[in-house]
């Protein structure tokens, strides 16, 4: 049996907002309406959905996700773009293998891991 991840999904009381989060944050594109509910966005080949709770969903639904990450070539680049946005930096961790890691917020209680890639 083979899985592969189809996509991420995160619940948000305003779709349009958070999907701006990371298109400005993380270079994401939007990629689809979903009729009624919210948007699709490419964030570097993983889908994200990003909607409301569903109303048509009966299992306990939750607002946001711990955290995704990503890694990137320009560490220091990314965390001033992210400062100049005003987002919240969380905590950057001391150098580990030569490579820096913060945690960012994001809406509704998520969270970015950013993480140097070296």
């Amino acid at each position: 049996m083979a899985f592969a991840v189809q996509h991420v999904h995160l619940k948000t009381p305003d779709p349009k907002v958070t999907a701006q989060y990371y298109i400005d944050n993380f270079g994401g594109k939007l990629k689809a309406d979903i009729p009624g509910r919210g948007v699709q966005v490419d964030l570097h080949g993983l889908q994200l959905n990003i909607t409301t709770i569903i109303a048509a969903q009966n299992h306990e639904q939750h607002l946001g996700i711990e955290h995704m990450a990503v890694s990137t070539t320009d560490y220091p680049g990314t965390m001033a773009t992210l400062r100049s946005n005003g987002v919240t930096i969380l905590e950057e961790l001391p150098p580990n293998n030569g490579r820096r890691v913060a945690f960012v917020q994001a809406p509704d209680g998520a969270q970015m891991e950013v993480i140097e890639k070296v």
